[in-house]
């Protein structure tokens, strides 16, 4: 007999087994038995709550995208000015909770799923075009007609540099990535002045 309201715990359980095994073995070659050995349930409840191990991955990625949408959108709503604004994004994106080993792990692995997986891809872009939009708002107003170029420039850092974290050891140093990405933004911005 399922117990009710148990479905929403378990789902959850499985979408973080799922972020810390691709975290640990580094790539999408991870078993739904793992999966659900992390989450302490059988494969079979797994495989009823997601059908597919595509699904359970789908699902992480949406988690991931959750969390860092909501991060953003905190660091916005408390920002006064574009600057400011475009510091609580880059901030955000290399915050505890999105620049973690196992997340960073899986955001690389979810590039990599959404080559050849359509929804994954759907997913992918759809994050692309909310962060290139949040950083074009900001830096209209700061580089005017070069915000399209700079906003490209940020978001291929901000990729290079998860991309960098994965295939480097020792813990994740947001401070110098944020620290990186924000002299970018400066260059950018005396460029304009100049």
């Amino acid at each position: 007999m399922p117990k009710l309201g148990m479905e929403p715990i378990r789902k959850e359980a499985l979408v973080k087994a799922t972020i810390v095994e691709i975290g640990r073995t580094g790539s999408l070659d991870v078993t739904v038995s793992q999966i659900a050995k992390r989450a302490g349930m059988s494969s079979a409840l797994a495989h009823h709550y997601f059908g597919s191990k595509e699904e359970i991955f789908l699902a992480a990625m949406r988690h991931i995208l959750t969390i860092y949408g909501a991060e953003v959108r905190g660091a916005l709503a408390a920002a006064q000015g574009p600057e400011a604004r475009l510091m609580a994004i880059l901030h955000a994106s290399f915050s505890p909770g999105n620049f973690r080993r196992e997340a960073v792990s899986a955001w690389l692995n979810f590039w990599v799923l959404a080559q050849t997986v359509p929804q994954a891809r759907r997913l992918l872009a759809v994050y692309q075009r909310r962060l290139r939009s949040n950083l074009l708002a900001s830096l209209r107003p700061l580089v005017g007609p070069r915000a399209p170029a700079v906003a490209d420039g940020l978001g291929a850092l901000i990729d290079g540099l998860y991309l960098r974290e994965v295939l480097k050891s020792g813990p994740p140093n947001p401070t110098a990535s944020v620290a990186l990405l924000a002299d970018y933004l400066k260059t950018q911005m005396k460029e304009v002045t100049a």
